[in-house]
């Protein structure tokens, strides 16, 4: 006679997937816990190293924290698992603004746009750091591209029409 304790398997009291770490760090991010996001993606990544899901999030949660130094390793490092994903691209390129680093984002904003011409955000970033490079003409050029692709697009309205007079 088997007692029933003896034909159960032992399980671990707490597991988790890596996607269902990334799908509760969501949840913590939602709810304002960065913390709590930042120690459930990093959980995710030792799992699962080449999560580049994981690796983007944990990145644009340090960029939140103006930890960019970190945040752009983070995204380096999706971006060597998914080359061709536009939002990593579009991370990459506001640090390197940010950094100052003019070419490196264009470049980045320019796999962005190979990827994906379609996205608007991408223009109104563009524009940005052509603001930021003295180049007043071809930002409005991107913040309109934006506008023609999303006409609710409040913010590349107000940096067109901040660049009006110049």
């Amino acid at each position: 006679d088997e007692t029933p304790s003896q034909n159960r398997a032992v399980t671990p009291f707490f597991t988790s997937t890596s996607q269902e770490l990334i799908e509760k760090a969501d949840d913590a991010f939602q709810n304002d816990d960065k913390e709590k996001a930042l120690a459930l993606l990093l959980e995710a990544i030792q799992q699962e190293p080449d999560n580049s899901e994981a690796l983007f999030k944990v990145g644009y949660i340090l960029q939140k924290q103006d930890d960019n130094d970190d945040a752009l390793d983070y995204y380096k490092k999706a971006l060597e698992f998914d080359e061709q994903n536009e939002f990593i691209h579009n991370s990459v390129a506001s640090i390197y603004r940010a950094n100052k680093e003019f070419t490196s984002a264009k470049m980045h904003l320019n796999r962005s746009l190979e990827l994906d011409d379609k996205n608007p955000l991408t223009y109104y970033n563009y524009g940005n750091l052509l603001v930021d490079m003295q180049n007043p003409e071809g930002a409005k050029g991107m913040y309109e591209k934006a506008l023609e692709l999303d006409p609710e697009f409040e913010e590349a309205r107000r940096e067109l029409e901040n660049l009006a007079d110049i």
